[in-house]
């Protein structure tokens, strides 16, 4: 990881990044355009498009906290970056969703941006709880998780209240409206992109590929869903450029 002086704005901190980005894959500067303009509505939004700037902050000036034991850290890790998703025994688990930014780094690095976003929630009256409780509770869960070697949060028997939770906030019939009105692709995918996409969805489906625009970390780079009705439900597969 490089740790050269970090440059003296954020807009050149981002003109560095996503020059360096468009080396490795094809950016779609109409999302770009979007992910600035949603850059600036919030604090959290901020700091969910800018993990390159983050780090470059982190290790000018984190002190001790950057010469911790290295893990195969998360990076770009917010509140906003957990869900649920069934595991292959069609349980429901709760945990981190995105690793894009998945990285050998310090394992207080995503500690401290978990709290650090936890803040700019409460600062926007999104968070209840103070910054200090917040701070003991990404604390516990840490050790807890070390201490259990892992486990998955299976949101049955023991985390039903959070089970609960999270179901009242899920609208299946406003997801799938809203992903089966994706537009679909007009020039056609790589051969390997196809590959893989439908070979993550039922041999024999008829598959529409589609593109979609969401994130906020990952807003400028393609997105390819794969959308097929299979037995009487809609089924979706999607991939993203990684860098």
């Amino acid at each position: 990881m490089p740790r050269a002086t970090p440059p003296n704005d954020i807009k050149a901190a981002t003109r560095s990044y996503e020059t360096w980005l468009g080396q490795h894959l094809t950016l779609q500067e109409k999302d770009l355009q979007l992910k600035h303009e949603q850059m600036a509505q919030s604090v959290s939004a901020f700091l969910r498009a800018t993990f390159y700037r983050f780090v470059q902050l982190w290790f000018a000036g984190a002190g001790d906290l950057t010469r911790a034991p290295l893990v195969l850290a998360v990076g770009d890790l917010h509140l906003e970056n957990f869900g649920t998703w069934r595991d292959a025994e069609g349980r429901l688990v709760w945990g981190i969703n995105d690793f894009d930014e998945a990285y050998p780094l310090p394992f207080t690095l995503d500690l401290l941006r978990l709290v650090v976003s936890a803040g700019a929630a409460r600062r926007e009256g999104n968070l209840k709880i103070s910054l200090e409780d917040a701070a003991q509770a990404v604390l516990s869960g840490y050790l807890a998780g070390l201490s259990a070697g892992g486990k998955p949060f299976v949101l049955e028997e023991g985390n039903s209240w959070l089970r609960e939770l999270t179901g009242k906030s899920k609208d299946p019939l406003r997801f799938w409206a809203k992903l089966t009105a994706l537009p679909t692709l007009e020039r056609p995918i790589s051969p390997v992109l196809e590959q893989v996409l439908r070979g993550a969805l039922p041999a024999g489906a008829k598959v529409r590929f589609a593109q979609r625009v969401a994130g906020l970390g990952s807003l400028g780079r393609v997105r390819v869903v794969a959308l097929t009705e299979w037995q009487g439900g809609w089924l979706a597969r999607e991939a993203k450029a990684l860098a």
